[in-house]
């Protein structure tokens, strides 16, 4: 008997160390090699990219490992393998793993940068990408269409990856759900970074996007959770959920100006969030609610001031009987123990009503639906300062049930509902600025609803069976990291603070000639000090990157002549430039322009800021090409003079929501002899959940402009969402309308002086084309 065990010990033996002997790793060092590394590969083989650029590789990565063994392609050292050019990657198989590479300088040549699948019969399944880095990875053009990571197939997962910086259409990454292949995914989205994200000016810009409005009725079962998301400002949707049973736990959302959305399925579980924002923004959000069956519990809101789409809690309404591509009624939704701490008006039910503009829609566009059968419970709102308005009804919410929640607003009183109770209580720090009630709160009788048993934890993971308190913190943290420890999230190797680590220098120009040089030497962040008076400039200054350029006194301001071809600027805007002139006295010849961005492959957005200044005797001040984006435009205490176009803006004419900048602020400028498109701003298309542009114009005066204004309005504004125009003097302007406001967006007027220059109109409801 011994020897018969002995034979079978030793055969199994032979049969260990023969499979063990199969398995290989092979370092490659060109695309042809790692084809062929691929080709033959088996589980338990490492493909190692040697260290190196990567440039114009289209990687597929086919095998089949498995659990134990699964089959790994990674770099020879993290994040030295860069992946550069046209480039993409492609899984297809079953267990793989891609860990340490590094996209950067480049573009994909197809639909995504990283795609669980090669066809839609060819799919990934229990495949993973890990410790790798995406990094301004962008198509050349901002309406050209890509996805980042492209999810397809089942239990695949993004983890600790670093992945920032996209700037066109698409979200940075999507799940898809087309074909019985990909539904019921189980896919992972851990323990990533998802730094800055531009926004892009109209929809399609999410950060994260679980399927789509088509495969919104299926099952997805995707987790994203330990993220952090840090200013991922694309779009007014950071995660858009299109899909059943996902859940969303743990993530960070820091300063990031949209919302996470439940925009279409049902079923989510939204649990143990926080969400950050910033007392000077209104655009950073919370989260959204449309749809059934929702559980929101643990969440901790700090410091937002979002309205409407955008607020801490949104709970929205719905169209009766809605298609799929739209606004599912709010019902069975549940939301309990979360905390709202200096948040302003946090509650907003109703958001999105439009009865109000049932003359101009469709009755299929009728937001009319309000929630129902929803229950808010032993939730906490604290602010050290007292809100007149905790509390926004857009529309009846009779079909929500308020219990045991608890507010202590100061003593400021507002109009309350039954269920919220006003109490005095203080807060103590638990972790960093999440704030916790005191021990007063634990005698308040608490809901118990439903599965209200199965909020067992709180944020922190601290168990509510014998401590239970409302909102989202009962304790400190015990044996549990700090959510707002960056370095948990993303790779190990890459430290994205030094991507924005700059020391600046001041280079100073003396001469045309060494402007000319100081603009190509400058690093990110420099500054150029004019030191001369007067500068004739014959080509353009290409700006493409943050550069300051300003008078050495700008009380009596250098002069620059530019005296460059017809239609060239004096300042060319390129993807990532961003300048501020300080004390410049800039002159055109008439046919020129003072600052334009290109007229294509504006891959990224650009910044202007000009202050103390004066522009004069060009064609336009500002030409913004179709397809070009920027976050700010800001003209302050500047002169602009006898010039035919002023700020032009408005070349997005497709009506697709698209527009060519977030924010204009005009402040303390004066305007003289501008002909026409004296500031000409355009949005079209009709798209509720779009909240920008944003256009202020303060304390300015507009004197004989528009002379050659077809359309008889001086400032057209049209389709742009929030608008303010305070303080200013319109005096001999020829026109008809100073301008025409959206009254039922966020459009207003004031203290403004209007002489022999026409009128201010408000239009409650503009007619735009529907986008859908």
């Amino acid at each position: 008997m011994k020897k018969y065990f002995f034979l079978i010990s030793s055969i199994f033996l032979f049969f260990s160390c023969d499979d063990n002997s199969k398995h290989e790793n092979i370092t490659v060092k060109d695309i042809t090699e790692l084809n062929a590394a691929i080709a033959k590969s088996a589980p338990g083989d490492e493909i190692v990219m040697a260290n190196g650029d990567w440039k114009d590789v289209k990687i597929k990565f086919v095998g089949y490992g498995n659990e134990q063994k699964p089959i790994t392609l990674r770099a020879e050292t993290p994040g030295k393998v860069l992946i550069t050019g046209s480039s993409n990657l492609k899984l297809s198989g079953e267990y793989l793993i891609v860990d340490g590479l590094h996209f950067t300088n480049g573009s994909s040549p197809s639909e995504a940068v990283i795609d669980f699948g090669i066809s839609q019969d060819s799919v990934a399944n229990h495949c993973k990408v890990t410790n790798s880095v995406i990094l301004d990875f962008n198509k050349s053009q901002r309406n050209e269409t890509d996805l980042w990571v492209l999810f397809k197939g089942r239990h695949n997962e993004l983890d600790h990856c670093y992945i920032a910086g996209k700037s066109n259409r698409g979200p940075t990454v999507r799940i898809d759900l087309a074909g019985n292949n990909s539904i019921k995914n189980y896919h992972k989205i851990t323990n990533n970074y998802f730094g800055p994200r531009p926004p892009k000016g109209g929809p399609s810009a999410e950060t994260i996007q679980l399927g789509n409005s088509f495969t919104s009725m299926a099952p997805s079962y995707t987790l994203v959770a330990n993220n952090f998301f840090d200013h991922c400002n694309g779009e007014v949707e950071v995660i858009s959920s299109k899909t059943n049973f996902n859940e969303f736990r743990n993530n960070v959302f820091y300063k990031s100006e949209g919302s996470l959305v439940t925009r279409h399925g049902n079923y989510c579980i939204i649990d143990g969030n926080v969400f950050i924002g910033d007392e000077n923004s209104e655009q950073i959000g919370g989260i959204r609610l449309i749809g059934t069956g929702h559980w929101v519990t643990n969440n901790y809101f700090y410091n937002l001031n979002g309205k409407t789409f955008r607020s801490p809690l949104a709970v929205m309404n719905g169209i009766p009987k809605s298609p799929l591509n739209r606004y599912l009624q709010v019902t069975d939704v549940v939301v309990a123990n979360n905390s709202w701490v200096n948040c302003v008006s946090p509650w907003q039910f109703g958001v999105g009503t439009n009865v109000d503009q049932k003359d101009i829609l469709p009755a299929s566009e009728i937001r009319s639906a309000r929630p129902i059968r929803t229950i808010v419970a032993n939730n906490l709102i604290y602010n050290d300062k007292g809100d007149n308005q905790p509390i926004i009804a857009l529309d009846s919410i009779d079909g929500i049930n308020f219990e045991s929640n608890i507010i202590n607003n100061q003593g400021v009183i507002f109009n309350t509902v039954k269920g919220l109770t006003q109490k005095d209580f203080s807060m103590s720090v638990a972790e960093g600025d999440v704030l916790m009630p005191e021990k007063s709160l634990s005698d308040f009788t608490q809901y118990k609803g439903f599965e209200f048993d199965q909020i067992k934890f709180d944020l922190f993971g601290n168990s509510r069976a014998k401590n239970n308190l409302v909102g989202a913190v009962i304790g400190t943290p015990v044996n549990k990291k700090d959510m707002m420890d960056v370095s948990q999230y993303g790779p190990a190797w890459f430290n994205s603070k030094s991507i924005n680590d700059i020391t600046s220098k001041t280079h100073t120009a003396n001469s045309v000639a060494e402007l000319t040089k100081a603009v190509l030497a400058a690093n990110n962040g420099d500054t150029i000090v004019l030191s001369g008076t007067q500068y004739i400039l014959s080509s353009s200054l290409k700006i493409n990157k943050t550069l300051t350029i300003t008078a050495s006194n700008i009380a009596t301001k250098a002069i620059i002549k530019y005296t460059g071809t017809s239609k060239t600027a004096a300042f060319e805007m390129n993807p990532k430039g961003k300048l501020t002139l300080k004390g410049i006295q800039l002159i055109g010849e008439k046919e020129q322009y003072a600052f334009a961005s290109l007229s294509e492959n504006m891959s990224s957005l650009y910044n202007l800021t000009v202050i103390d200044s004066e522009i004069l005797d060009f064609d336009f001040v500002l030409k913004a090409y179709k397809l070009s984006f920027s976050e700010y435009i800001t003209f302050k205490s500047t002169l602009i003079k006898n010039c035919t176009n002023g700020i032009e803006m408005s070349e997005e004419t497709d009506d697709r929501g698209e527009y060519n900048a977030e924010n204009i602020f005009i402040d303390n400028c004066h305007f003289e002899n501008v002909s026409k498109n004296v500031i000409d701003y355009y949005r079209g298309g009709y798209d509720e959940s779009t909240v920008g542009g944003n256009l202020i114009v303060t304390n300015s005066t507009f004197t004989n402009c528009g002379a050659k204004e077809e359309d008889g309005v001086l400032l057209n504004t049209y389709g742009i969402i929030n608008v303010k125009l305070a303080d200013n003097k319109f005096v001999n302007n020829p026109v008809k309308i100073v301008a025409r406001l959206w009254g039922a967006k966020n459009n207003t007027h004031y203290n403004n002086e209007i002489t022999n220059s026409g009128e201010i109109i408000v239009q409650e409801n503009l007619p735009l084309k529907l986008m859908y």
